[in-house]
């Protein structure tokens, strides 16, 4: 699949129109030559990539393009595109924006391919803000000052928790909001459908205040996905959701979309969370067949088949896991689990990429300050290069991802960043099930 571009559409590109540098030039569109499918002409944002190692670029703009899976191991970087909305009436837009850059920056840390002892390591992801839309109410009333804006999309019949309307999103009373003018009708805004049609978003990232007495406002990631064989080609007419929970009003696009919402008054290791679950859900999805199966070894989604327990993953501990261990290390290759009342040990057991909440040596949920040094594969998770063609493990605690927590300092942030590092990425020396190199992981995320 090298360098394959053959049947890529829009090769050559017309006279089009920025829509990520100024405000007034975020707000404008143009046209581009016309898609077999597509019922107007294409609208594409400027300044895309000659160098077809990084995408977004001249020949593929927009989420599911083709392109992306045939020239998957071309590419060397990804700049996508984010709409980000501020719904949180007691945080300015100065501060939205300090906290998205905060994001970019450690989203981008966590893709240098085993940048924790390569200091040369280049980042992968480059995310960029196409806008930011206040959504703000104006004024606002004194009873909803530490609340979020009347426009906030909450169902009318919603209960306590995800009563977010996702469809309204989509609408044109937000389109205004957004601003990108549609250059065939004068007074008419771009809805989000087209906006991800035309490639000028990517993903879109909402703020909203969580009070927790009220319930969550909305779901940490939610995404519908194009679905792909273990080949990593389309399967046709497939499609589902692949996100942290899913909810009926979030519509199908024709191509795959992310949300994202995040808590303003939370910082940026808990983003760094929500988006960890994300990854997660991709295996649980099975929306990408290739990646699914090598996933769930790195993240030991599969301790049921590896050891004959009764549980897939430590995940199915309780979550008031805090006032007691339920995992204990006897040794550096032996882990003891209390499940439904009775205790398993898993010998020998050496921990291979861990999981959001469980890093290795983790003894519950969200446990970053463990005292215990475990072995682990995840710094030469599938190199085969130990002892008889095994992945070579070493000694492993927390002092290994502490260095991140000025990147990232709350919830899991800083296990976040070096989790993630740990994952194949750009020049992965990793190899599949057939010998080979394995696939870098970050394209998968706008398949």
């Amino acid at each position: 699949m090298k360098g394959n571009t053959a049947g890529v559409c829009h090769a050559t590109v017309g006279l089009v129109l920025s829509v990520w540098g100024a405000a007034d030039a975020a707000s404008r569109v143009s046209t581009a030559p016309t898609s077999p499918t597509a019922t107007r002409p294409s609208l594409m944002p400027e300044g895309l990539s000659k160098d077809l190692t990084i995408w977004p670029n001249r020949v593929s703009w927009r989420n599911s393009d083709a392109w992306i899976w045939q020239n998957h191991d071309r590419i060397r970087k990804m700049r996508p595109r984010v709409l980000v909305l501020n719904f949180a009436n007691d945080v300015d837009m100065d501060g939205i924006r300090s906290r998205t850059e905060k994001l970019f920056k450690a989203l981008a840390e966590a893709t240098r391919y085993h940048g924790f002892k390569d200091p040369a390591a280049p980042a992968f992801l480059e995310y960029e803000a196409v806008r930011y839309v206040d959504m703000r109410d104006d004024p606002i009333p004194p009873e909803r000052k530490h609340r979020n804006s009347s426009l906030f999309p909450r169902k009318a019949d919603g209960g306590k928790d995800f009563a977010c309307d996702y469809s309204i999103f989509y609408g044109d009373s937000f389109a205004r909001r957004y601003g990108f003018r549609d250059p065939e009708k004068a007074g008419r805004y771009l809805n989000l459908h087209e906006l991800i049609h035309a490639g000028f978003v990517h993903e879109l990232w909402f703020y909203a205040v969580h009070i927790y007495e009220e319930g969550w406002p909305a779901y940490e990631v939610i995404e519908l996905k194009q679905f792909y064989d273990r080949h990593c080609r389309p399967i046709p007419g497939r499609h589902g959701p692949a996100g942290n929970g899913f909810d009926d009003s979030f519509p199908w696009s024709g191509r795959t979309f992310r949300m994202a919402f995040f808590n303003p008054h939370r910082g940026i290791g808990c983003a760094m969370e929500n988006f960890g679950h994300g990854l997660e859900a991709y295996a649980n999805s099975d929306a990408i067949a290739y990646y699914t199966p090598y996933f769930r070894e790195f993240a030991e989604f599969d301790l049921d088949k590896r050891y004959g327990v009764p549980f897939k993953s430590l995940y199915e501990l309780p979550y008031d896991a805090k006032e007691s261990d339920w995992v204990t290390y006897p040794t550096k290759t032996s882990m003891k689990v209390r499940y439904r009342g009775r205790e398993y040990t898993l010998k020998p057991y050496v921990a291979a990429g861990g999981n959001n909440h469980f890093a290795p040596g983790a003894r519950h949920h969200y446990d970053l300050g463990s005292p215990y040094t475990v072995m682990s594969t995840i710094e030469n998770w599938r190199m085969r290069n130990g002892p008889d063609g095994r992945d070579l493990a070493l000694e492993f605690n927390k002092e290994k991802f502490l260095r991140y927590s000025e990147v990232a300092p709350d919830c899991q942030g800083a296990w976040m960043i070096f989790w993630r590092q740990c994952m194949p990425g750009l020049d992965n020396q990793c190899l599949d099930d057939d010998g080979n190199l394995m696939k870098n992981w970050w394209p998968f995320l706008f398949y």
